[in-house]
């Protein structure tokens, strides 16, 4: 999940793996596999960092100690 700012400044949390595609038109509009549509604040660029990050927590053990 990556949080985001809509235009009207409240935050929203998508799921990143629901993300077809992110375009500028020329703000970043956020389309959905399930057909819904987002408009964010945030540049394309950085939506894709934070989904980069969030990809590379997925792929981080929960717990890093011995049990």
């Amino acid at each position: 999940m990556i949080k985001l700012t809509r235009l009207n400044q409240s935050e929203v949390v998508i799921n990143a793996e629901m993300i077809e595609f992110v375009e500028e038109t020329p703000d970043t509009l956020i389309s959905l596999i399930s057909g819904k549509k987002v408009m964010v604040t945030e540049p394309v660029d950085l939506i894709i960092n934070r989904v980069i990050e969030y990809k590379k927590t997925c792929n981080q053990p929960l717990f890093s100690g011995t049990a």
